[in-house]
C-alpha cells in the first residue's frame, strides 16, 4: 500500500517525537511565501495563522532575508554576554524609541517570548524586592515552569506540571463582557486574603489577550491598573508579545491606550513578529527598573542572536515603509465587515471583536436546548473546513469557541480576497 508522503511523515513523527507537542495540520510544509504556504505534496495553502502572529511581515520577505543572510557572512553567534555587537545595541535603541511613552527606556534581548516574561518578572522582583504577581484568566504568558503558572489556562497548558511557583494570582481579565467593578473586587480580594499589595511586584496584562479569545482590555481598566501599581508600587507590565508589531493597527497596542488614557507601562515584553520567525524577544521598560539586576543577573546564551537582530532591524523598516500596521487595520475592518455580513446566515456567531487585523469570531450553540453556551464543536468544523478548502484557521478562547485571525499585514488584496470567500463558504458549510 503506497502511502502519501504526508503520511509517511506522520508516522515518523508519531514515532519519533512525544504526544506533548502538539500538532494542528496532518500536512508537512515545504516552502512558503508571503502569505501562501506549499505542503511536501504541492497542496497549496493560505496562511491565516502565522506562526501563531510571528509572520506579521509575510513569509520570506525578501529584505528580511537579505539582512539576515549579509549577517550569516558575517558571524552567525559569538554570545552577546562574551563579545557584544553593535547590532545589539541599535535594536535596543530603536525598541527604545519606538515603544510608548518619552521616559528614559532600556532593552535587554532574549529568544522567546517566555523567556521575556521570566526576565520582566526578575527585573520586577529585583527592583521592588518583593515577590508576588498578579495575572489574569485566560492569559497565555508561555509555557516555561513560571510563564505557564502566569497562565490562565489549565488544559493544555497546565496539566500534569504542578506544583507551580508560588505567590502568583489570578483576577478576572477586564474585557467589554467583565465589568471593571468586579475586577476591581477580585483584586481588592487578592490583597485582604492572599497577599497583602506591599508583597506584590508586578501585575502583568495583555493590552489583547491571545491565546485567551482576543479579548481587548476596557481602556478603563489600564487607567486604574495604572493608578493601583502607582499606589502600591507596584511594577505594571503589559505583555505585548502577540499584540506587537503592527497587529492591532499600531506599531503596539499600548500606543492606543496611551492615546486615550496617557498610561504607559513600566515594562513592555515583545517577541513573535519581532524578527518574523526568528527567535528574538524583548523587555523594553523604565531605565531605571531595568537596572534593578545586577551585572550577570539577566542574558542567555542565545539572547540577542545576530541573525534574529538583523532580522529585527528589517521588520522595523518594513513597518515604517510599508505602513503595514495602517494596512493591517483596513483589512482587519474589511474582514470584520464580512464576519459580521454573515451573522444572520450563521447564527452561532456570537460575538465579532478585534483591534486592527488582530480580528476573532465567538462562536455560541444557536438551538434552544443550549442557547448560548460556548460552542467548540462548531469551531473546530469552521476550522477543518476552512482547512479542507485551503485557508489555515487557529482556534483559542478558554473554552475553545473562537477563531483568530493571523494573517500577514503584507499579503496582496488578491490572496485576502479569495480567502474571505474561502471563510464565507466555511461558515455556511458548517452551518
Amino acid at each position: 500500500m503506497n502511502h502519501s508522503k504526508n503520511e509517511q511523515l506522520m508516522a515518523r513523527k508519531a514515532a519519533a517525537t512525544p504526544r506533548g507537542v502538539g500538532v494542528m495540520a496532518s500536512f508537512f510544509a515545504e516552502r512558503a511565501d508571503n502569505a501562501e504556504l506549499w505542503d511536501v505534496e504541492g497542496r497549496r495553502f493560505l496562511d491565516f495563522a502565522g506562526g501563531i502572529a510571528v509572520m506579521n511581515s509575510g513569509h520570506g520577505h525578501p529584505k528580511v532575508v537579505k539582512a539576515i543572510q549579509e549577517q550569516l557572512e558575517r558571524f552567525t553567534h559569538t554570545c552577546y554576554q562574551v563579545v557584544p555587537y553593535e547590532s545589539y545595541i541599535a535594536l535596543a535603541e530603536k525598541l527604545n524609541q519606538l515603544t510608548p511613552g518619552t521616559h528614559a527606556k532600556k532593552t535587554a534581548l532574549f529568544s522567546t517570548g517566555a523567556e521575556a516574561i521570566e526576565n520582566a518578572i526578575k527585573i520586577a522582583r529585583a527592583h521592588t524586592k518583593r515577590s508576588g504577581v498578579i495575572a489574569f484568566s485566560g492569559a497565555f504568558h508561555g509555557r516555561s515552569l513560571f510563564a505557564v503558572a502566569l497562565t490562565g489556562k489549565v488544559a493544555p497548558y497546565k496539566l500534569g506540571f504542578g506544583p507551580f511557583p508560588p505567590e502568583i494570582y489570578h483576577a478576572p481579565y477586564p474585557d467589554a463582557h467583565t465589568p471593571l467593578e468586579d475586577v476591581k473586587k477580585a483584586v481588592h480580594h487578592i490583597f485582604k486574603a492572599d497577599i497583602e499589595p506591599s508583597r506584590v511586584a508586578a501585575i502583568v496584562f495583555e493590552p489583547v489577550q491571545g491565546e485567551g479569545g482576543f479579548n481587548v482590555i476596557q481602556t478603563e481598566a489600564v487607567r486604574w491598573l495604572r493608578q493601583l501599581c502607582d499606589e502600591h508600587g507596584i511594577v505594571l507590565i503589559a505583555d505585548e508579545i502577540q499584540s506587537g508589531f503592527g497587529r492591532t493597527g499600531t506599531l503596539f497596542a499600548m500606543e492606543q491606550f496611551l492615546a486615550q488614557t496617557g498610561v504607559v507601562p513600566d515594562l513592555m515584553t515583545i517577541a513573535k513578529s519581532l524578527a518574523n520567525g526568528v527567535p528574538l524577544s524583548a523587555v523594553t521598560g523604565k531605565a531605571e527598573i531595568m537596572d534593578a539586576p545586577a551585572p550577570g543577573g539577566l542574558g542567555g546564551t542565545y539572547a540577542g542572536n545576530p541573525l534574529a537582530i538583523a532580522a529585527a532591524h528589517a521588520v522595523i523598516d518594513l513597518m515604517r515603509e510599508e505602513q503595514l500596521p495602517q494596512r493591517g487595520k483596513m483589512l482587519g475592518d474589511r474582514l470584520k465587515a464580512v464576519l459580521d455580513q454573515m451573522r444572520p446566515q450563521v447564527p452561532q456567531i456570537a460575538d465579532v471583536r478585534g483591534l486592527g487585523a488582530m480580528v476573532a469570531v465567538e462562536f455560541r450553540k444557536a438551538d434552544a436546548d443550549a442557547l448560548g453556551a460556548p460552542d467548540a464543536d462548531f469551531t473546530k468544523k469552521v476550522q477543518a473546513e476552512a482547512l479542507q478548502r485551503g485557508l489555515i484557521l487557529l482556534t483559542c478562547g478558554v473554552d475553545g469557541n473562537v477563531i483568530r485571525f493571523l494573517f500577514p499585514l503584507t499579503i496582496p488584496e488578491a490572496h485576502f480576497e479569495e480567502a474571505l470567500g474561502i471563510l464565507r463558504e466555511a461558515l455556511k458549510a458548517a452551518r
